[in-house]
């Protein structure tokens, strides 16, 4: 999902020498992906617009997803977080114990049980509660997939601006190189013919 909010204008140096700092993205979208610009794809698009823009594309997904929660949605997380945790195994461990000792403690005592072996009233209730996890947990889970992906799409589109980054800086200083040798070519000719 692409990010839509206010971003910060950094500066950056670029390719065509000249102090020229903002270039044209049809431009631009040629000499960095070797594309025109209607063959790019929407990531490629927004990575050309932010180098042409000058602005930041990072950003913390995990934030922006969460922003859009709903509350049953935080609710299911907080499930399934919990459902999965040390936490909750001992806590059931704990009350499944205790459901079965205090059928037993009531079966010494007064020879009766309010859940007789094999517990299917305890049976119950733990494929009551399995029933509701489970759907809890594959939203869960399936909302973690979608950050997942939105965030593997956010290291793309950050990787290749730094890469196209890296290449217009390789070739500023290839341009600065090449004018730096015509310079002390041009010096040494320069001194050559005095002599």
């Amino acid at each position: 999902m692409p990010y839509n909010g206010p971003r910060k204008q950094v500066p950056i140096f670029f390719l065509e020498g000249r102090g020229m700092m903002r270039t044209d993205i049809h431009i631009l979208a040629q000499k960095l992906l070797n594309k025109g610009l209607e063959s790019l794809n929407q990531r490629e698009m927004l990575v050309i617009k932010s180098i042409a823009d000058r602005v930041h594309l990072s950003r913390n997904v995990h934030k922006d997803y969460e922003a859009q929660y709903s509350f049953g949605q935080r609710l299911a997380d907080k499930v399934a977080s919990f459902g999965g945790s040390w936490a909750f195994i001992i806590l059931f461990g704990g009350i499944l114990l205790a459901w079965i000792g205090l059928n037993s403690y009531i079966l010494i005592r007064w020879n009766k049980v309010f859940d007789p072996y094999p517990y299917i009233l305890l049976n119950l209730m733990l494929s009551m509660i399995a029933a509701l996890q489970a759907p809890i947990i594959m939203m869960s889970q399936n909302r973690q997939a979608e950050k997942d992906r939105a965030e593997a799409e956010h290291d793309y589109e950050v990787n290749l601006k730094a890469e196209l980054e890296i290449m217009a800086l390789h070739e500023k200083m290839d341009a600065l190189r090449k004018k730096q040798w015509e310079q002390l070519l041009a010096l040494q000719q320069e001194k050559k013919d005095k002599h």
